[in-house]
């Protein structure tokens, strides 16, 4: 005699083969049919009008911010440990780096210019 739960499990597992639930039934997505060039176009619209604009606020939020910050060098301090010079730089005389700048790099003998930045 079987078991009543065996025939409910192979029915259920029957039902389950038929309908294609563990089958290669494929079933796509109704986004999909939309046509490729309608997609690429949201794209675009989207680029201009919200990424260039987001862009654009970030860029004028950064330069509002860094207006507010006084542009005062700090101390010169000549760390032992830092911008050591054990033989030239192969371009200008030697003692700048390759982008150096003034305002922000100091030499390894302090600030170079004056000093009302």
């Amino acid at each position: 005699m079987t078991d009543p739960r065996h025939k409910m499990a192979a029915t259920g597992l029957g039902r389950l083969l038929l309908r294609g639930g563990l089958g290669g039934s494929r079933r796509f997505s109704a986004a999909a049919a939309a046509p490729e060039h309608q997609s690429a176009r949201l794209w675009k619209i989207l680029s201009f009008v919200v990424a260039l604009p987001g862009v654009g606020v970030c860029m004028l939020n950064t330069y509002l911010k860094s207006q507010e910050h006084s542009h005062e060098r700090s101390e010169f301090i000549a760390y032992t440990h830092l911008r050591i010079r054990s033989k030239p730089f192969p371009w200008g005389d030697g003692n700048h780096t390759l982008f150096h700048n003034s305002h922000t790099n100091p030499l390894p003998t302090g600030w170079e210019g004056d000093d009302e930045h």
